[in-house]
């Protein structure tokens, strides 16, 4: 039980840090995921993730790039201490005897599970942020379900579970949230373990600075996105489709749709603000969790 309460304590501190950095490029590449197909002859809402930051800014200030942050911070805890709580529980499983590193096959495995069951406590979350950083960007489409000015993160949810079949409407995109959570996870933290261990010289990583532990979390961070980026594309389509008259019949029609409308390309929209986000927010949130988790002993 010690071991899981410093999981928890650091993966909270860890998961804030990490949403305070990387919030405002999360919006971005929201906003570049959601933005309605221009009608033939127009041009996009947003040219580009610069043209979006300075339409976001001009529109909303500086605060719009913060906009669904809200729902994310105040379940920030619940979701990195548990993510960083079972990977903990399933490394003790892998363990052969208290204390010995795992290899990186093994932490593979342990971010799979862990993103797997995270994946539960994420979708929700998602699905609140996101309709709220998607709407200005929706605004021009004239779906019914872009007509509602969301005030919050409650109204959200008081919208969802009152309009949107109950409170699993909540759980919309649970699919490709787990196609991201479980593949995402696996790399990051075996990328993570196999970066560490490379700049330690062995798998005793208990002696590496700050520069390393940030090297090795900045580049996991960036391993996660290039895995799953497209099931993320599909979580933010699915998760901002008009509930009365959906786009998508699921997650692979939103594939087939997006890859007929816009390509291969069409998977990767908002991919630079999203790599941009990843290397130091991950960097910070994987320091911030190891120091953390060492101070507590």
């Amino acid at each position: 039980m010690a071991d899981v309460a410093k999981d928890l304590t650091a993966g909270t501190v860890g998961g804030a840090v990490q949403l305070i950095c990387g919030h405002p490029f999360d919006t971005i590449k929201v906003k570049l995921q959601s933005q309605p197909a221009p009608l033939p002859g127009q041009p996009p809402k947003y040219s580009g993730a610069m043209d979006a930051v300075k339409q976001t800014v001009a529109a909303e200030g500086p605060r719009g790039l913060y906009k669904g942050m809200g729902a994310p911070l105040a379940t920030v805890a619940a979701l990195n201490a548990f993510l960083f709580s079972v990977r903990g529980q399933i490394e003790a499983l892998l363990r052969s005897e208290p204390g010995v590193p795992l290899t990186v096959n093994q932490q593979v495995l342990c971010g799979a599970g862990a993103g797997v069951a995270v994946s539960f406590l994420v979708c929700p979350t998602e699905l609140i942020k996101c309709r709220l950083q998607a709407q200005s960007a929706l605004a021009t489409s004239g779906s019914a379900a872009v007509a509602i000015k969301y005030s919050g993160p409650m109204d959200v949810a008081r919208n969802v579970i009152k309009f949107e079949g109950g409170a699993m409407g909540l759980f919309k995109g649970l699919v490709p949230t787990m196609a991201r959570e479980g593949p995402g996870n696996a790399a990051m933290f075996g990328v993570y373990e196999a970066l560490k261990q490379f700049l330690a010289g062995g798998r005793d990583t208990s002696n590496l600075g700050r520069g390393s532990l940030m090297a090795a979390g900045g580049l996991a961070g960036a391993a996660y996105w290039i895995s799953v980026y497209p099931a993320d594309v599909v979580k933010s389509a699915i998760q901002v489709d008009d509930y009365k008259n959906p786009k998508f019949r699921g997650s692979v029609d939103a594939l087939k749709n997006i890859l007929a409308s816009s390509g291969v390309k069409g998977l990767y929209k908002g991919f630079g603000p999203a790599m941009a986000r990843s290397v130091p927010a991950h960097a910070t949130c994987f320091l911030a969790y190891e120091v953390t988790r060492s101070s507590l002993g």
